[in-house]
């Protein structure tokens, strides 16, 4: 069953609004391989394009799909560094300006200490991403597209959190589907009330929200703390939600849908070399299924498979896999530890 149908009309398949960054990566090529160990002790590093919502545009733009991407970047080489690498993937660069006032690009340092821990270290002080302001946003622009998703790091500092929430108010007008990938980073948050407010505005006018447990329970800490996840699904469709994806790590994930029906599914597993960049590959491969008119239990574990891709490769977004690399993918686990492998 196709729970949310797009406007085929559009020239856009979805715009990406929010956070992103540079990654710095311990090297692990066939040069250089630095092998698992605490970040003071790593003397090479490379460098990537990252942020949550950024990966998750390379990622579509790799499935054939057509993005844009509303944001700011630094005025400098790695501001252009990330403009000149989304034009390379195909992803439309139309909307992203440079900021005026010095601020620079998110820095992200990954420590990477065993396949089951590692640990990020941020630089977020006066902030590029979070300077889009209501004056960024768009009508026609967002009219132009099928869906927009919000990344709920967005809405941590004005002005960024409004021109997230224009973005939203003129999607909702336009009958532009709305995505919320709650996306929580406790940087640049102020105190948990705040996180509250700001996330459960965005989820009520979301066709789609995707988060982890622990989001969600951030999301509802100020309406109703501790429900189980069957209530978080009810509540937010009592708004406008079709389909509600809860995540809970290596435990699994579940996609609630409207109708009353939860499909589930776990990881693949892989020999990780790092515990992040799972939620993008997964967000990539779910949404990507969606768009394609599959069943939802397909496009979990579609997006399941492309989240195990991820962990095991050394970056978040250079790896990001096409359609035809994750089948192939997900035949070779089932050959190997059967059909079921991934389904609960």
């Amino acid at each position: 069953m196709r729970y949310i149908t797009f406007d085929e009309t559009r020239p856009l398949d979805i715009i990406l609004l929010g956070r992103v960054a540079i990654d710095f990566n311990p090297a692990y090529n066939d040069q250089v391989k630095e092998e698992f160990k605490p970040l003071k002790k790593v003397h090479t590093f490379e460098k990537f394009v990252g942020g949550s919502p950024a990966n998750i545009a390379v990622g579509v733009t790799r499935h054939g799909m057509k993005a844009g991407f509303i944001g700011k970047v630094s005025d400098d080489q790695f501001g252009e560094f990330v403009v000149d690498y989304f034009d390379e993937q195909g992803i439309d660069t139309s909307h992203i300006s440079k900021c005026t006032g010095g601020e620079k690009l998110g820095l992200t340092f990954t420590e990477m200490l065993s396949p089951k821990e590692s640990n990020i270290l941020m630089y977020r002080n006066k902030i590029a991403d979070l300077q889009l302001s209501v004056e960024d946003i768009d009508e026609d622009y967002i009219k132009s597209a099928k869906a927009i998703l919000i990344s709920g790091t967005a809405l941590a500092e004005s002005p960024s959190r409004e021109a997230a929430i224009k973005a939203v108010l003129l999607a909702k007008k336009n009958d532009t589907k709305v995505i919320f990938d709650i996306d929580y980073r406790e940087y640049n948050w102020k105190n948990q009330d705040e996180i509250s407010i700001y996330y459960s505005i965005v989820a009520k006018e979301a066709d789609i929200i995707m988060g982890s447990r622990e989001e969600f329970d951030l999301t509802e800490r100020l309406i109703q703390p501790g429900m189980t996840d069957e209530q978080s699904s009810e509540y937010w469709q009592g708004y406008q939600a079709k389909i509600v994806v809860i995540k809970h790590g290596m435990k699994g994930s579940t996609a609630y849908t409207n109708d009353g029906q939860k499909f589930s599914i776990k990881p693949f597993p892989v020999e990780a070399r790092k515990g992040f960049g799972g939620g993008d590959g997964y967000g990539s491969g779910f949404l990507y299924g969606l768009y394609q008119g599959w069943e939802v239990i397909d496009c979990l574990e579609f997006g399941s498979a492309e989240a195990s891709m991820m962990v095991r490769s050394n970056n978040c977004s250079d790896s990001l896999p096409g359609p035809d690399e994750v089948h192939a993918f997900i035949r070779e686990e089932k050959e190997k530890f059967g059909e079921m492998i991934a389904r609960v």
